[in-house]
């Protein structure tokens, strides 16, 4: 029995069945979600009968840190893998300044959504994480490094939204157990409009978030094979209905490719798809990857960009490229493992 993504009712049960009181749960549960302890032997608050008795049973996790880079920018990302030989990626973001440490999280082994300036896709998809191996990536990370992560987002490899059963108990877990705030977890989609329907009948105070990467059609389905499935226009309907049953402000994810979408006029087609979208808009400057061609903007094309859309009255933020120095795009990690 793995203990790590047990609730604290779960693991009170256990208790029960080994003869155990309630208090004993809630000794582990802290020592697995708040101190990040990696094995038994380490919660030094039970007696050493008991340890062994827990030990014979079960043990904290059976995740194992494949691959560790660390960026100087501070950024580190992790190849982990699972009992079954599957890996996936995560990684850390610290930002200057901030207290936030931030965990981009997967969702799959591979991706069968396929955009093709992504390099995740281009392995296919393998399989669902389960929501145990989700969160295992954020307790791999503060079990190594010591630290508390405070926000996470969901924007490393697969499409949340295929996996939202699991998706969504990885949430409840990260809300109740690990006591991250539910506005402190992004989800991110390429726009599967099923599964947005549902986010909007939820009571999830989560921010979600849209790749769009593209302000029309045409222009969408060269690079993203889900617009096929769920064109602009449905999704924008979709994502309309999410924000008057919730009255959250969305996430516009932006990829700027050089001479692709990066010209005045998707600037200009950008506005007038969003006009009435009551959201932010992230850019998100291509992080060149060896499957493609695909080039970086120039910072003056990015700044002209940015200007013409704020203009229409949006708040338009740049992101800043963290772990330039490592195999920093999403796939890139796993691919050479």
């Amino acid at each position: 029995m793995i203990l790590a993504g047990l609730t604290l009712e779960e693991l009170e049960n256990l208790m029960s069945e080994l003869g155990a009181t309630k208090f004993r749960a809630k000794q582990i549960h802290n020592w697995i979600y708040s101190k990040s302890v990696s094995s038994i032997d380490e919660m030094t608050n039970l007696s050493k009968d008991f340890r062994e008795q827990l030990k014979s049973i079960a043990s904290v996790t059976d995740t194992q840190i494949k691959i560790k880079q660390v960026s100087k920018d501070g950024t580190i990302k992790y190849l982990i893998e699972y009992p079954d030989g599957e890996c996936v990626e995560t990684v850390l973001m610290r930002f200057d300044n901030r207290a936030n440490l931030t965990a981009c999280v997967s969702s799959q082994v591979g991706c069968a959504v396929n955009c093709s300036f992504c390099a995740t896709g281009k392995g296919g998809f393998r399989r669902n994480l389960t929501y145990k191996e989700i969160i295992e990536q954020v307790l791999t990370i503060q079990r190594d490094t010591g630290l508390k992560v405070t926000n996470i987002v969901f924007m490393g490899q697969g499409e949340p939204l295929l996996n939202l059963e699991n998706v969504l108990k990885a949430l409840e877990l990260f809300n109740n157990d690990f006591q991250i705030g539910a506005r402190r977890i992004t989800i991110s989609t390429s726009g599967i409009i099923p599964g947005i329907n549902r986010l909007a009948d939820s009571d999830l105070q989560s921010t979600l978030a849209i790749s769009l990467h593209a302000p029309t059609h045409d222009l969408r389905k060269q690079i993203m094979p889900i617009e096929n499935k769920y064109p602009l226009n449905d999704l924008k309907n979709a994502l309309l209905n999410y924000i008057n049953k919730t009255g959250r402000r969305i996430t516009i994810e932006y990829i700027l490719i050089h001479g692709f979408n990066d010209m005045p006029q998707a600037a200009k087609e950008l506005v007038y798809f969003l006009k009435d979208l009551k959201c932010n808009i992230n850019l998100i400057p291509y992080n060149s990857v060896i499957e493609n061609d695909y080039k970086k903007p120039s910072v003056n094309d990015t700044m002209k960009f940015k200007y013409l859309l704020e203009h229409s009255g949006k708040k338009v933020t740049v992101r800043l490229e963290r772990g330039a120095d490592i195999d920093a795009a999403c796939g890139q990690l796993r691919g050479r493992a």
